[in-house]
Order: C-alpha cells, then structure tokens, then sequence
C-alpha cells in the first residue's frame, strides 16, 4: 500500500479524489472553512500548494467520505478485521481455521521494523514554520488535530511496550513560548497518562514525541481501541500493509515514514492553560490546565504534507474514523459485551452523549416481559472502557423485534417510545464522571447517566396530534413535532437565577392531563424549529444540551423507594443553560470569501 501520505494523495488524485488548492491559503480559518465547505458537499480530499507563514504544503479531508476511507483501506482490511477478532477471542481460531489460517501471518509480518536512516529525519524546522491551522474564531491558537502522539514507560526501549494516542496539541497562543514550549490536552487515565503517572515516581525525563502524517493507517492506529497485547505500532503496519518504520534520536522513539515530528519533554509538575478548542460535540471545550511540553527539535521528512482535519459538530472528517473502528470490531460486540447484538455510539449527539443497544433476555421466559437482564447489560456497558464516557444508554430487547436496527436512529426511537413504561423503565446513576468535553454536567468532567430501557409489547400508538388539553403555560410555545411521539416545545431562556424552577408551573399544569399514552417525549428547548428541522437536529441538541440527574423530569413525577418515575411523558429540558459552553460558529466573511474562492476554482 502507501509508504507515505504523499504516495496516498498522488494516489487520490489520479482516481479523482483530490483537488489542489494552487493559490495562498491563510491557515487562519481560511483553510479549515475551505475543508468544511467541501466537506459537507461530500468533495474531494484537499491539497493546499501554498501555505501563507509556512515552506509547506498541508492536506485535508483524506477520509472526507466513508467510500473514500474504504478505499484507501481496500486491500488491508479484511486481514485487520480477522486478526483483531482472533486476538480478542483466539477460540475463534478452533471454531473457524480456515477463515483465520492467514490472521498470525498477518500479524508476523506487520511487527514494527528499526530503520537506520529514517525518511523523517531529512531535515529540520521550527513549530513556528509549520502550517498554524486556526479552526473557529474562539480556538485559543493552532492545534495538531491529527497527532500520534508516542510515549514509553519509564526505563523502557521496548517499541512494543509504547503508546500512541491521539491527544491534541496546541502549538501557538495562550502562554506557550513559541518554538520552544506545546500544550498536550490528555487525562490521567489515558495511555499516555498511565506514563505521566509512572514518571512522577522516577527521575527519568519524560520524552515524548508526536507524529504527523506518514501513511494514512497511522493516524488512525492512534484512535482506535485495541485488544490487550495489540500495539498501535502493529496495528498500523497491519492495516498499511508494510511495517511500521521506528528509530531513534537522541533518545526519543519517532516513525520513520512521518512527514513531521515534534520531539520534547513533558514536564511532570507543571501545566499550563489550553485551549479553547472547538470540539466533536459542537461546542468549544473551554480553557483548562494541562500539560506542557519543551520542544527540543522538529523534523521532517523530504516533500511532507502537513496532514490536518478540521473538528466539529458531527457529522465531520473523523466521523470516518468511528465508521471504520465500526467495520473492524462490530463482531466482537458480543464477545465484550454478553448478550448485546449492536451498539450504536450516536455520531451525530458527538458520540459519548448517546448510545443506542440491542441486547437481550435470556433468561426467566415464563415471567412477565419486563427489562431484566438488559438492565445488567446496559450497566456493563456503563462500566467499560470509552462507553463508560455515555449520559445516555438506550437499550432494547431483540426479543421484540429481531430486526431492529441501532443504526436506524428514527425506527430505534420509535421502537423504545412505543413500549418503554415511564414508572418502571428509567434508571439513572448520579454524581458520576462524564465526557470532559462534556459541560452539561454538573461540573468539569462530572454529571449522570440514565439507562432507558424497554422490553414487551408496544403499549402505545405514536401520533403527530397535539393534544387538546396540553396546557402551554407562560412562556412556553411553539410546539412542533420532531416524528410521532417526540414534541418539541419552546421554552422561556434558561436563566440561572431561577434554575428550572420555570419548568415546574408546565409540569404541574398537565399533571393530571396527559398521560404518556397520549405523548411520550416532550424536549424543551430554544428553537423548536431548529430541533425538529432533522432528526439529527434533534439528537444533537436534546443529548448534549442535557444533564440526565437535572434535566430529565416527568409530568406527574414520583419517587417510591429511590426509584424515580413518572406517569405522564418524559421531558428533557435541552435548553442551552449559562454553563454551558459556547456553540461552535464559523465567521461568516471567511466563509463568504471561501464560497466564492470555491465557485471560482469549479468554473
């Protein structure tokens, strides 16, 4: 396959999927507005010729269409997906021989290689030379969206042993000394993390080094979640069929085939405000204290490509990556989770707000159907890994529908209002950790979770009517469906004075006067013409705009023994609360100039 990112784009573009952008481009929200114009038209990955500040040339949008992301992969994935299947279950070797007879060979032959004289150390630069690609008008500087970022244990050369991850670094503004100091945005519970921790305890410097392009499969290798005893390293060499290239620099581990690396020393003790950053949920993560890093040298290689992807509301470029991660380990499913047939971590609530599942009832068939055992599956799901970041789990029995799709995000939705029982089905966990990128919550990094489960018969018929007797009281209006059973009603400005004490007067008014027979999901919100425009206007708004603990309430709500209900509909206030942060907006001159730019470079 590619030994580089510049084979990959030569590649694009004699298939016709690239287009170069042959005049100057200013890294500062010009290029990242070119890259989401063209991106929401579905276009071509992006080559910009000229950098305006930078000698080098930057590419975008590679993965910029699931069909293109496919195709960059097309002869590597398959033998990806029977590896990490055989190192997750290696029983399925026994079971299955012959579909797995290739899978250790595979993996023999993608093990890291020592190269002498590494493509990335042709020459130098500095940060300050490099493409600053400035995202929204808020972005706290320019940030590496698609870093590899690699780090070893303390005392350890052991390539294998090391961990690459994705962790943002932003190279210019806040308080950074340009050229000599980046902010690396991560958590202690991360990869890279775990090393940091171990480095506390030693007198090690701790070395870091961050990778920038090089062939396509290496960006993704730092996002996705591998079986234990997998390393990024291998899984890359893997799925770009060719091994990945290491070697060493006055201490450092760097790839051989990167286009750039950034090399440095974490310091252990010390953090430094970064950001904001606007981010996959469509809001900006704010301003906070994190790591900082000395730069010690820049490399790279000869004729690199700055390899950059613009974040935002999703659906975006690393939509892709959640697509692919999709295609390689939807079989494992039930082999991490028991009894689940399909997760769908939602793309289009950010991911983390919202999963929908499909799990099962197994056991106790001659009682009552009621949520048992999916109860226990949602919680497993609650407990491990990076589905442990969920607020919200919304889980279904197969039973009732054998058919039902996660990924079929209406008929799901459609499927759970149609049976859940609002006095039984709702399970929330409070005061627990959430998404950092997360503010709905209750605090950085802190808010709930709700379980929302259904199984049985359908209890109710969904319709599009209003009801008659539904009481608007001051302040709210404007009521307008998003699909049958989902009603979305404006209310008045969340103001933090009051809190949502303006909600009470709308819940105590329709107590005693609908049911959920009547309507199942009332959403409040700022704009109902926004949230019912699409189904992915809902999704997005109603689920990161919500803390479940505060803004999920019930019309005619109870607690009997702990256990929270309702017997009218549920309501989630998915109003835009003071603490929330700000959404992401693109500054309309830049994307009025980058429209006409566009129109003329197609004419």
């Amino acid at each position: 396959m590619y030994p580089s990112m510049r084979a990959a784009a030569e590649d694009l573009e004699r298939t016709g999927q690239l287009l170069r952008i042959t005049e100057e481009v200013d890294p500062d929200l010009e290029m990242a507005e070119i890259h989401r114009q063209v991106f929401a038209d579905r276009g071509p990955a992006l080559l910009f010729e000229r950098v305006k500040g930078s000698p080098f040339q930057a590419i975008s949008n590679i993965y910029g269409t699931y069909a293109r992301t496919e195709y960059l992969f097309r002869k590597t994935l398959p033998r990806v997906k029977k590896v990490v299947e055989l190192k997750a279950d290696p029983a399925n070797f026994a079971k299955h021989p012959l579909r797995y007879a290739s899978a250790p060979f595979t993996a023999v032959t993608a093990l890291p290689r020592r190269h002498l004289r590494p493509a990335a150390l042709y020459g130098r630069t500095t940060v300050d030379q490099l493409p600053l690609v400035k995202s929204w008008p808020m972005d706290g500087g320019a940030f590496v969206t698609l870093p590899q970022v690699c780090t070893l244990p303390p005392g350890s050369r052991k390539v294998m042993q090391s961990n690459i991850g994705m962790y943002r670094i932003q190279l210019t503004g806040n308080d950074y000394v340009t050229n000599k100091e980046v902010g690396l945005h991560y958590q202690l519970h991360r990869g890279i993390g775990v090393h940091h921790t171990a480095y506390n305890q030693t007198d090690e410097p701790f070395r870091c080094s961050v990778f920038v392009g090089g062939p396509p499969s290496h960006a993704f290798c730092a996002i996705m979640p591998l079986p234990e005893g997998l390393s990024e390293m291998t899984f890359a060499g893997m799925l770009a069929g060719r091994r990945f290239g290491y070697a060493w620099k006055n201490g450092h581990l760097i790839s051989a085939d990167a286009d750039f690396v950034i090399v440095g020393t974490i310091r252990k003790g010390e953090k430094k405000p970064e950001g904001p950053f606007g981010d996959h949920l469509g809001y900006y993560s704010l301003q906070h204290d994190f790591p900082v890093m000395d730069v010690e040298a820049v490399y790279h290689r000869q004729d690199p490509l700055w390899h950059f992807t613009v974040v935002g509301r999703p659906p975006a470029e690393d939509s892709s990556f959640g697509y692919l991660i999709h295609k390689i380990v939807k079989d494992l499913t039930p082999q991490e989770f028991p009894g689940i047939r399909q997760i769908n971590a939602v793309d289009e609530a950010g991911v983390h707000p919202l999963l929908l599942a499909v799990g099962s009832e197994r056991y106790m068939p001659f009682r009552e159907r009621v949520p048992e055992e999916i109860i226990t599956q949602a919680n497993r799901i609650l407990g491990s890994g990076q589905t442990s970041l969920a607020k919200y789990c919304l889980i279904a029995a197969d039973e009732d529908d054998p058919h039902l799709d996660a990924d079929d995000q209406p008929a799901f939705f459609r499927h759970l209002l149609e049976r859940f029982d609002p006095t039984r089905d709702l399970h929330f966990q409070t005061r627990t950790t959430i998404d950092t990128l997360d503010y709905s919550g209750s605090g950085w990094n802190a808010g709930s979770k709700l379980i929302w489960a259904c199984r049985g018969d359908a209890r109710r018929e969904l319709t599009e009517v209003v009801p008659e007797y539904l009481e608007l009281t001051e302040g709210y209006g404007a009521p307008q469906f998003v699909v049958p059973g989902i009603l979305a009603i404006e209310g008045p400005a969340f103001k933090e004075e009051t809190g949502y004490a303006d909600l009470e007067p709308f819940l105590e008014a329709n107590a005693d006067k609908i049911t959920t027979d009547d309507l199942p999901l009332i959403v409040i919100c700022d704009d109902s013409a926004f949230l019912t425009k699409n189904f992915s206007n809902f999704v997005w708004a109603t689920f990161t705009r919500s803390n479940p603990s505060h803004d999920v309430h019930g019309v005619d709500a109870f607690t009997e023994f702990k256990h929270w209900g309702c017997r009218g509909p549920v309501v989630i206030d998915a109003r835009v609360k003071p603490w929330h942060a700000p959404g992401l907006k693109v500054d309309e001159e830049v994307a009025s100039r980058v429209k006409q730019k566009l129109a003329d470079m197609t004419n």
